[in-house]
């Protein structure tokens, strides 16, 4: 489960000039986001099956981490 308050520290200290309407508004779409979405492990992925899927209409999304500076 994601932490909330967690996601609003991060979104306050990303977007400094943010009202707390917005920072609250952006926490709900990231909370609603693990109902949507699924972590995957990109070293296990079947890259063929992937393709097949994205084929028949499957929406992806790829997520990196940038690292620390």
């Amino acid at each position: 489960m994601i932490d909330r308050q967690k996601i609003e520290t991060v979104l306050a200290r990303r977007f400094p000039g943010a009202t707390h309407d917005q920072i609250a508004a952006a926490a709900n779409a990231i909370m609603g986001l693990e109902d949507e979405w699924e972590e995957e492990d990109v070293q296990s992925i079947d890259i063929r099956a992937l393709a097949r899927e994205a084929e028949a209409g499957m929406e992806f999304r790829l997520l990196r981490r940038r690292a620390a500076h």
